[in-house]
């Protein structure tokens, strides 16, 4: 599923800063320069918080965004090595997330791999089109576009790397 972003181009957000500290303790340096963003994924926080699970439980490897919103926030992509943290709707983070592949396709050529790896509903390129529509659908009225099958789709793959300590507030993986 897409996603809302907090970019900041200074560096790590300020409330990040103590769980981006611990990773780089746990890796033994500091990759501050591969800083991407900071991220919740979707535009609620029920569907954020669960999509935050399937991530830590390792189902949900790739995410997909309209061009368009990057190019109308003046936003470059991610690019393979930049390192990412999720959070849930709330802003707590819960991963860091390294990009491993961006590829932009139009709509209609996003393939069924790619919505497995996305990991969302039954993983079925069927599932992924439909709340893909819904989505890009409110992006595109924000943005004043149409949707159309051709509308261009930016598909990230990408491996966690880091996941903090689970606290009571951290989401359940599914069963």
């Amino acid at each position: 599923m897409a996603h809302e972003r907090e970019t900041t181009r200074l560096g790590i957000p300020p409330p990040l800063r103590p769980f981006w500290e611990a990773f780089t303790r746990a890796i033994g340096h500091d990759p501050s320069e591969r800083f991407y963003e900071a991220f919740h994924f979707d535009d609620h926080q029920e569907s954020a918080d669960h999509l935050a699970a399937l991530v830590l439980a390792g189902t949900k490897r790739a995410t997909a965004g309209l061009l368009w919103t990057y190019e109308a926030d003046a936003k470059p992509l991610a690019r393979p090595g930049d390192l990412s943290v999720v959070t849930l709707f709330s802003g707590q983070p819960v991963c860091i997330i390294e990009t491993k592949r961006v590829q932009t396709v139009p709509f209609s050529e996003v393939t069924a791999e790619f919505a497995a790896i996305e990991g969302e509903g039954d993983g079925s390129l069927a599932f992924w089109r439909r709340v893909h529509t819904a989505y890009f659908g409110r992006e595109c009225r924000r943005l004043g576009r149409e949707p159309h099958p051709e509308m261009p789709v930016v598909c990230e793959t990408f491996e966690v790397v880091y996941r903090g300590a689970e606290g009571p507030d951290y989401p359940t993986p599914p069963a």
